[in-house]
C-alpha cells in the first residue's frame, strides 16, 4: 500500500487526499509535525529532501515529493490527466502557475493570517502579498470566464491543485465573492463525485504559529 506523508492543515497535502478520494485509492498515512521540526529529521529528509509535506512512498519504497509531481504520478492513466499532448500541456501550465504564483501569494498570505505570522511582517510585505493574490485571482477569473475548468472543459489535476488554496482565499482576507467565475468553478468542483470536503485549520496544531525550522 502507498504511504502519504501528511500534515493535516496543509492544503498541499489536501490536494493529494482529494485526488486519492476521487480515485477511491487506499493508502496509509504518516503525519509529520513540520513546525516541531519532524520534517528535518535525517530519516524524513531521505523521503523529501526539502523537509516539506506532502510526500508519497510507493509500495516498492521509492518516493515522490512536491504536491504537483505527486498529482501527476497518481493521475497518469486516469481522466484527471489528458492523454492529448496539447491538453496535457495546458494542465502543466496551470500546475506551474499554482506552484509559482498561487503558492507565493494566496497560500502564503492565508498561512500568515491564520497563524498570526502577519503580525511579524511589515505592512509593505503584507500589501505586496495581497496585491499579488488579487492579480492571481484576476488571472484565474479571466481564464474561467471562457473555460469551465482550467485549460479546458474537463476537470483535471490542474483544477485540484489550484482549488486547494484558492477556495479558501477568504481566510486570507481576500474578497473571493468579487470573482464570480471562480465562485462558479469552486461550486462545480465541490459537486464532483467523491469530493473531499474535509479540511483542517492550523489551530489544531499548537506549534503552527512557529516559523519552520
Amino acid at each position: 500500500m502507498i504511504t502519504l506523508y501528511d500534515y493535516l492543515p496543509s492544503q498541499n497535502a489536501y490536494k493529494i487526499r482529494l485526488l486519492l478520494k476521487h480515485l477511491d485509492c487506499s493508502y496509509r498515512t504518516e503525519e509529520i509535525s513540520i513546525f516541531e521540526g519532524e520534517g528535518q529529521t535525517e530519516e524524513y529528509l531521505t523521503i523529501n529532501p526539502t523537509g516539506a509535506v506532502p510526500a508519497l512512498q510507493l509500495e516498492d519504497g521509492r518516493t515522490i515529493a512536491e504536491s504537483n509531481a505527486i498529482l501527476l504520478y497518481l493521475a497518469e492513466g486516469t481522466p484527471f490527466l489528458p492523454d492529448d499532448t496539447y491538453h496535457r500541456a495546458k494542465v502543466l501550465q496551470w500546475l506551474f502557475f499554482e506552484g509559482e504564483t498561487v503558492q507565493s501569494t494566496v497560500a502564503t498570505l492565508r498561512h500568515w493570517v491564520l497563524t498570526g505570522k502577519d503580525k511579524n511582517r511589515t505592512a509593505e510585505i503584507i500589501e505586496a502579498r495581497r496585491s499579488g493574490s488579487m492579480q492571481a485571482l484576476r488571472i484565474l477569473d479571466s481564464e474561467l470566464a471562457v473555460n469551465s475548468y482550467l485549460g479546458g472543459g474537463s476537470y483535471t489535476i490542474a483544477d485540484i491543485s489550484v482549488f486547494a488554496y484558492v477556495h479558501l482565499a477568504e481566510e486570507a482576507g481576500l474578497p473571493l465573492a468579487e470573482f464570480g467565475n471562480i465562485v462558479r468553478w469552486i461550486g462545480s468542483i465541490q459537486a464532483q463525485p467523491r469530493f473531499l470536503d474535509k479540511t483542517y485549520p492550523y489551530s489544531i496544531d499548537p506549534h503552527s504559529a512557529l516559523e519552520l525550522p
